[in-house]
């Protein structure tokens, strides 16, 4: 099977490179904060492994909708209503699997085929 051209572009993630260097400095001692990986530095609370428990228990093993669960989207806006006085309706709460998949989703939903875009240095790899 012959692939298409573009494969040969993709390279390793830089991200992941990055949180590597991170953690072998770690290894070797150096205190590091590293600002790679989005993995937080703790396990999960106790209360969310016991919820996934419960869903799988529950058969929810299949895929939800793609803008997400309505109920974490509900609690995701009161959450933002309580403790950031921002005021969103549920329906304007979108759960992604993750920062690059937003990140993408926002590109798409924004910018056409020949719009410039500027992106400011630091950015995420």
């Amino acid at each position: 099977m012959k692939l298409a051209s573009r494969v040969g572009q993709v390279t390793p993630s830089l991200t992941l490179a990055i949180a590597a260097k991170a953690k072998a400095m770690k290894a070797d001692g150096i205190d590091v904060c590293s600002f790679s990986a989005g993995e937080p530095d703790f396990d999960t609370p106790a209360h969310i492994k016991a919820a996934s428990k419960q869903a799988l228990d529950e058969g929810k093993t299949k895929y939800g909708p793609a803008a997400g669960e309505p109920k974490l989207r509900a609690a995701i806006a009161n959450k933002l209503r309580h403790q950031n006085n921002l005021d969103y309706d549920t329906q304007n709460v979108i759960v992604t699997n993750g920062g690059k998949q937003s990140l993408f989703n926002l590109m798409l939903a924004l910018i056409e085929v020949g719009d410039e875009v500027i992106i400011p240095a630091p950015y995420w790899l």
